[in-house]
């Protein structure tokens, strides 16, 4: 590997992804994976494919699934069926140290007795790699990390993000075709997790590694993924990359999760047809037109939009009337609630507006959005 200079910690130049099969990472493929625990069903027939150098993100609450899921790619859980391949080999029955793989935990789990130097080099030591060799990696890894100037200190003279840079040295320090991280940055303050974000994205484009990542942080998982699978009740709803799963959401609970949508409940008047767009009388009496989606005339469905997505409008211009109710100031932008008129119950509709032009309190509003940012989903049952 040619020799890297990166010198900066944190304003280095941006990463570019090395071209297709020339980085360290492999693919990695999942196949109708399953696991029960006392007869429930933590992982219920979980299959992707994963290229090598992606970065894929397991996006779900407690209980999801994601974490099983990682533990059985990881070798630390049997699954009950189905099979993991990394980089064409078989690994499912395989014992975890067989397997290569690297792992990165919420908890460093750094030898505090040992060094910086020689927490990085003890897996190498392991693999007996000859000396010459692991003091080429491990300063090169500590480089890549901007790490070299605290090679020598102890993990307790260390912050937590530089401890957790160090874990991840340690997992990439023998180029594994695939590192595991299950919230690695979940015990950090959102400052330090930010940069860590920036650092982490950095080291997997420069080495083009395969990265499996385990987030309930739906933020995080924008940040950093190529694609980002969404799980509930141990299967995944959408696996896609982050700007699809945001605006083209293919269930109710990934456009509530990704981004907690508005959903606007209402009637289909016109099906597209020839490219034209989806209009829905919503139950307030107001138009919104859709992007072009399925759907039957007279068929009940209810409208999904982001928050961010919506605007404010010249009365009359909009799909709904109301009167606001609350403002919060949060930096950047203000989080507005809007009460829409008339008698049926639909709700608070929520937005987020640019600070200097929030609404006040009390205020009659129009609201608008574009067609492109409308998703559709049937009610089941029609009502």
């Amino acid at each position: 590997m040619p020799e890297l200079r990166l010198k900066s910690q944190h304003k280095s130049s941006p990463a570019v992804s090395p071209p297709p099969g020339t980085g360290t990472g492999k693919p990695l493929s999942v196949t109708d994976l399953r696991k029960t625990y006392s007869g429930v069903t933590a992982v219920d027939t979980v299959s992707m494919e994963i290229a090598g150098g992606e970065f894929v993100t397991f996006l779900g609450s407690s209980g999801s699934g994601k974490t099983t899921t990682l533990m059985m790619i990881a070798g630390f859980c049997e699954p009950d069926s189905g099979s993991i391949v990394v980089g064409g080999r078989d690994v499912t029955r395989l014992a975890p140290q067989k397997r290569g793989l690297g792992f990165v935990f919420q908890q460093y789990l750094l030898f505090p007795h040992m060094s910086v130097w020689e927490n990085v080099a003890f897996p190498l030591q392991l693999r007996g790699v000859p000396k010459a060799e692991l003091r080429r990696r491990v300063g090169e890894t500590l480089e890549i990390a901007g790490l070299s100037a605290m090679a020598r200190r102890r993990p307790r003279e260390l912050s937590g993000g530089q401890q957790q840079r160090v874990a991840l040295c340690r997992a990439l320090v023998y180029r594994p075709p695939v590192i595991l991280m299950d919230e690695p940055l979940g015990a950090l303050d959102k400052k330090l997790r930010d940069q860590l974000q920036t650092e982490i994205k950095r080291i997997q484009q420069e080495l083009g590694l395969t990265v499996i990542y385990v987030t309930h942080d739906q933020e995080e998982a924008l940040v950093l993924s190529d694609r980002i699978a969404v799980m509930r009740d141990g299967r995944i709803d959408q696996f896609d990359t982050p700007r699809e799963l945001f605006e083209r959401p293919r269930t109710p609970f990934v456009a509530d999760f990704l981004g907690a949508a508005n959903f606007l409940p209402g009637t289909v008047q016109q099906r597209p047809g020839d490219g034209a767009q989806t209009l829905v009388r919503l139950d307030t009496g107001g138009l919104l037109k859709a992007r072009p989606q399925a759907g039957a005339e007279g068929a009940r469905v209810r409208a999904a939009v982001q928050p961010g997505r919506l605007r404010l409008c010249t009365p009359g211009d909009g799909f709904c009337t109301g009167t606001v109710e609350t403002v919060t100031y949060v930096g950047t932008l203000v989080r507005v609630t809007v009460r829409p008129a008339g008698d049926a119950d639909t709700g608070l509709v929520r937005l987020e507006l640019p600070a200097g032009r929030a609404p006040v309190i009390g205020e009659q509003v129009s609201l608008a959005a574009d067609p492109d940012d409308v998703s559709v989903f049937a009610v089941e049952g029609g009502g």
